[in-house]
């Protein structure tokens, strides 16, 4: 117990007589004192002082990454390393397994814990791995293939159509067919100097004096439900931030942008260069195509050329859950796979949408004749922003993948606990798979965790369970309507066994979200940082924390690898004053 001379007793004593003494002064003068009591509580050092961890172990410069991590987070306080992409252990080749042997080693030596993390669908590269057909599929129905010398190629008939997307038709400064304009003359401007092609082009400038950054133009658009589009752009820049700021959005009626996928942003000043992306129309049969400038900070885009076409068969999923079907227009025949056409695919199935569309082979044995008309219907994966593609969490081969993983990780790590990154889970229910297990998508999900839970338990009944709280959080993404989720995810959390520990990350909502966990008996962790200049953002979830029962810890969270700050991270963690 510390003591201080100038009161001549010991802190905690003088705070009981402080706290005595507030009864009889005056309201000023007693919320300063409560203030300074406040001020005088022993602040909580969390057992949990975690550093996130994401190498790839591809190489041997990461074990050496992960040295000097370990030793600066064993000299500044921290517990555990958390590492990602475990759920790939089982393609690691001999290589990458001695690797992670040394990082045990590693990890032994500087008295780490090693918590082992992976197994989300969210975020499906791991699962991609091994088999790119287990991608989330979204339905494309009846779309049109027409045959010609032996072959079936996709044709157009959706009445999609964006009215002077070559900007040549203006008044001014404002330009024709586009219903919707940010302050013409002032953000978004008519230019007949710069353009692609043609006489002019759109201009976006002057978009930064507002805190959303925003200028651009939209016109409606009629589509066919179910269906996949291809939108493109010509895109100049000048001195631009950030470089990502140019978006294209399709908004459905409801508000729902089913544009997922962000094009590689142009560098801050590059001459003309196409960007595409892409969607499915799902339910709607108009959209809002609404592009331009989206949190702006500064710099001149030049925008000429814009195009949106019906695509087919891109990025085509083949598996039981995402069936694909071939019918004649006139008849009604449903033609065989493998009898009449040839297995269909994507030679450069990518999740993105700049390679060319595949055809259907027609089989000279088959029935389909010269001139037939198809309506093909199937399922496509797609990317959302530019790394995200989301797997199915309800084709058996899913679970298969990821069950041969926890044996594998405890051989190599023994670890007391496992972290399941079960978040941002933007896109399911959407595929046969899923709508065939008739559940809702918060059943979906919750299952799904709780079938991860139960497989570590299997091979480790000991072990702590961890998983992310966004999907779990009516704070967060636990809600109505979520991205391209079928169906609603509200009341995620009851299918959480109650021993799961929540590592919490919304920083905005984190009073709600800790208070919301931590009244139903969860144990938390914070995962804080995220890639700043400074702490401000630990600070704000200790502070958070120090009055929410059952908080356990707190975790530097790192997704560019940036380690600067770590060991004041983990001062001000273990070392609270």
């Amino acid at each position: 117990m510390t003591s201080d001379s100038s009161f001549g007793t010991d802190r905690r004593t003088f705070v009981k007589m402080a706290s005595a003494a507030t009864i009889s002064m005056g309201a000023g003068a007693r919320a300063y004192a409560l203030a300074w009591m406040e001020e005088q509580k022993p602040k909580k050092i969390y057992p949990n002082r975690w550093v996130y961890v994401g190498l790839s172990f591809k190489t041997d410069e990461h074990v050496n990454e992960v040295r000097q991590i370990a030793h600066t987070a064993f000299e500044h306080g921290l517990t555990a390393m958390v590492l990602s992409g475990m759920d790939r252990i089982s393609l690691g080749s001999p290589e990458y397994l001695e690797r992670l042997r040394k990082v045990k080693t590693i990890a032994d030596q500087y008295r780490l814990e090693i918590i082992p993390s992976g197994f989300n669908t969210g975020y499906g590269g791991a699962i991609l791995d091994h088999n790119k057909n287990l991608a989330e599929g979204m339905l494309v129905k009846d779309s049109l293939f027409v045959v010609r010398d032996g072959e079936a190629g996709f044709v157009a008939d959706s009445p999609a159509k964006l009215q002077n997307g070559d900007f040549e038709q203006f008044q001014g400064d404002r330009f024709a067919a586009f219903e919707k304009q940010d302050e013409p003359g002032k953000k978004t401007f008519v230019d007949t100097s710069v353009f692609h092609s043609g006489k002019a082009s759109l201009r976006i400038e002057n978009f930064g004096d507002t805190k959303a950054g925003i200028a651009r133009v939209a016109q409606p658009i009629r589509v066919t439900p179910n269906r996949c589009y291809r939108v493109s752009a010509w895109l100049r820049t000048e001195d631009v931030e950030p470089a990502s700021l140019f978006s294209i959005k399709a908004y459905t009626p409801d508000g729902r942008d089913l544009s997922p996928f962000e094009p590689p942003a142009p560098s801050p000043t590059s001459g003309w260069r196409q960007v595409t992306t892409a969607f499915n129309s799902w339910y709607a049969d108009h959209i809002e195509l609404n592009f331009g400038v989206f949190e702006g900070v500064k710099g001149k885009v030049w925008v000429d050329d814009v195009e949106i076409e019906e695509v087919g068969l891109m990025n085509v999923i083949r598996r039981k859950g995402t069936p694909l079907t071939v019918q004649d227009e006139a008849s009604g025949t449903v033609y065989e796979e493998g009898r009449d056409f040839a297995p269909v695919s994507d030679p450069n199935l990518d999740f993105q949408w700049t390679h060319a569309m595949p055809t259907i082979r027609l089989l000279p044995a088959g029935s389909i004749r010269n001139g037939a008309r198809l309506r093909v219907s199937y399922y496509h994966g797609t990317t959302i922003y530019n790394d995200q593609t989301p797997a199915c969490p309800s084709e058996p081969q899913t679970y298969e993948i990821w069950k041969e993983q926890f044996p594998l990780i405890e051989k190599v790590f023994s670890p007391r606990r496992y972290f399941l990154n079960v978040d941002e889970v933007r896109l399911f229910n959407r595929c046969e798979a899923c709508r065939g297990r008739h559940m809702e998508a918060a059943a979906i999900l919750g299952q799904m965790t709780q079938w991860l839970y139960n497989q570590v338990r299997a091979v480790n009944p000991k072990a702590e369970v961890y998983v992310w709280s966004d999907m779990f959080d009516p704070n967060h993404n636990s809600v109505r309507q979520y991205y391209f989720v079928d169906g609603s995810l509200e009341n995620t959390w009851q299918y959480l066994p109650r021993d799961m520990g929540i590592v919490t990350w919304y920083f905005d909502k984190r009073r709600e979200s800790l208070d919301f966990f931590s009244s139903r008996g969860f144990r938390t962790v914070a995962g804080a940082y995220y890639d700043a200049d400074d702490l401000k953002d630990p600070e704000g979830w200790l502070e958070a924390m120090d009055s929410t029962p059952n908080a356990s810890g707190i975790m530097y969270t790192t997704w560019s690898s940036k380690y600067k700050l770590l060991a004041a991270f983990g001062d001000l963690v273990s070392k609270r004053a």
